[in-house]
């Protein structure tokens, strides 16, 4: 089924999210107490909820997103290309702007959004960061009254599993089994709240970011067993 999909009908993304404040004491006392509620059955005893607070970034009610690459596929004159643009910065409300590329390239039916684990963390938490800031809903994440088989989102977690519904393997394990090349990595995704915040090196977490949407690619080209990217098709514009 996945090598009938034409790949210029997928849009390829991946997300940095960080904590919405910087540390704990800049949050107001009652989302101090929202937060300490929100994550004790992750940090149990183990750690306060101050101390947990470097992980805050993975929920959509206390995190924001910093940065969102994208990647499509273009073929031209029997010519394979990968284009790759980031939006970024710390207005995550400007930054949400990305959306808008979706309503005009990327709206139609057969149209798909693919990512790692999307599913279950970046198309949620794009949607919920989108109604926070008071921002319409793309209609590529506006999920409420479609069938499972109408949701126009591609996940490569989710086609890795084959059906084992328990089973989770990260995008470096991935790259790793299916023989896909996996260039040396600056950061890891627990770094980048430090790199964000204290060494304020926006263009370290873009270079991993734009990276991950590669390698996402790279997943599907090879789930439909074709040739992988070359470092000449991809186009960083």
């Amino acid at each position: 089924m996945i090598r009938k999909l034409n790949l210029e009908h997928i849009l390829f993304l991946d997300i940095e999210t960080v904590p919405e404040e910087k540390n704990f004491n800049d949050l107001t006392e009652e989302k101090k107490k929202l937060w300490e509620e929100k994550s004790k059955y992750q940090r149990k005893e183990d750690f306060t909820p101050e101390e947990f607070y470097d992980r805050a970034g993975i929920w959509a009610e206390f995190g924001k997103i910093i940065c969102i690459s994208v990647g499509f596929f273009k073929f031209k004159n029997g010519v394979r290309t990968f284009r790759v643009t980031t939006f970024k910065g710390a207005e995550e409300k400007i930054l949400l702007d990305f959306s808008e590329l979706l309503e005009s390239h990327f709206y139609k039916p057969h149209h798909l959004l693919c990512a790692h684990n999307g599913k279950e963390f970046d198309f949620p938490y794009i949607a919920r960061r989108c109604m926070i800031h008071n921002l319409p809903l793309p209609g590529k994440l506006d999920l409420f009254g479609k069938k499972p088989w109408e949701v126009p989102h591609l996940d490569t977690l989710e086609l890795w599993k084959f059906g084992d519904y328990k089973h989770y393997t990260s995008l470096k394990l991935l790259t790793n089994v299916l023989g896909i090349p996996s260039p040396k990595e600056d950061i890891d995704g627990s770094e980048v709240r430090d790199v964000f915040y204290i060494d304020h090196g926006i263009g370290r977490i873009v270079n991993y970011c734009e990276k991950d949407v590669v390698a996402i690619a790279q997943v599907i080209l090879k789930l439909r067993q074709e040739s992988l990217l070359e470092e000449s098709e991809i186009i960083t514009v």
